[in-house]
């Protein structure tokens, strides 16, 4: 699953090449995604102009003003296996490829999404009101997170502290594959519990966090199967991870075999020697 890094790629990817382009055409191939493309979205875009893209989490907004929308958002999230790329009028939709925003300048940003987890829908208004926006927690490279959020939120909680920072409502955006590699940075076992971790180590994880946040962004997000980033070039982090996908190999620092064990239902690789 596209992960922070790969999202915020994403738009920084496709960002130079829609905003402040207008709308000519919206093509709709599939519109049973996760959320079903709404089926007037052709009459609503057609005319408008989109502005500055942003990202809250896991989710790209896409503002739009003019035409029939108004002052309106796109509020797109690419699941499981989804994917936004520029593409030039001409290049053959395949399979996947199941919406097109057509611009005024030949470019055709289009959805590419094998699964079909993902989706593409309409927000009138403050997007930011949103039930999918409103309850999330803080940006994590943002300086509301910070060790001692999570020491407070923590407080007699016996949940892993894995899942635990993995919660939206705590910090967004800290998937399975970051969290793996923030917990190992920051020498903590992911199976301890989140209500018995000192103050101290919260500011070691919180900054961990950060860090391996913000390479992956500096690197282009990290390769997965079904992920290219927005220009089409694939992230590079994967090559630096040090326990994520490595279960079994020795330990980069201290040459202990790796471990997998489930947390949360989610697949989890930590260092027994390195994290305690």
């Amino acid at each position: 699953m596209p992960e922070l890094p790969e999202v915020e790629t994403t738009r920084r990817g496709i960002a130079p090449h829609v905003e402040g382009r207008e709308i000519g055409e919206v093509i709709v191939r599939q519109s049973r995604l996760r959320v079903p493309v709404p089926a007037d979205l052709g009459e609503r875009l057609v005319g408008s102009r989109i502005g500055t893209l942003a990202r809250r989490a896991k989710y790209l907004l896409l503002p739009v003003s003019g035409g029939d929308a108004g002052e309106a958002t796109l509020l797109c999230h690419l699941g499981m296996s989804g994917s936004l790329r520029i593409v030039r009028i001409g290049e053959l939709p395949g399979k996947h490829d199941h919406l097109d925003l057509v611009l005024d300048d030949g470019g055709i940003l289009r959805y590419h999404d094998p699964r079909r987890f993902g989706f593409v829908d309409w927000l009138a208004g403050d997007a930011e009101r949103d039930s999918r926006l409103s309850r999330l927690g803080p940006e994590p490279l943002s300086e509301a997170f910070d060790g001692e959020r999570l020491y407070r939120l923590s407080r007699g909680r016996r949940l892993a502290v894995k899942p635990f920072l993995m919660d939206n409502a705590v910090v967004v955006g800290v998937g399975n594959i970051y969290a793996s590699e923030a917990l190992f940075m920051a020498g903590i076992d992911p199976r301890r519990a989140a209500g018995r971790i000192s103050l101290a180590r919260y500011e070691r994880l919180a900054a961990a966090a950060k860090e391996v946040l913000a390479a992956a962004i500096t690197q282009g997000g990290t390769t997965l199967r079904d992920f290219v980033g927005g220009t089409g070039e694939p992230g590079y982090f994967k090559q630096r991870l040090n326990v994520y996908g490595r279960h079994g190999q020795p330990c980069r620092h201290c040459g202990d075999e790796l471990r997998l064990i489930t947390l949360g239902q989610r697949a989890s690789v930590y260092c027994p020697h390195c994290q305690t």
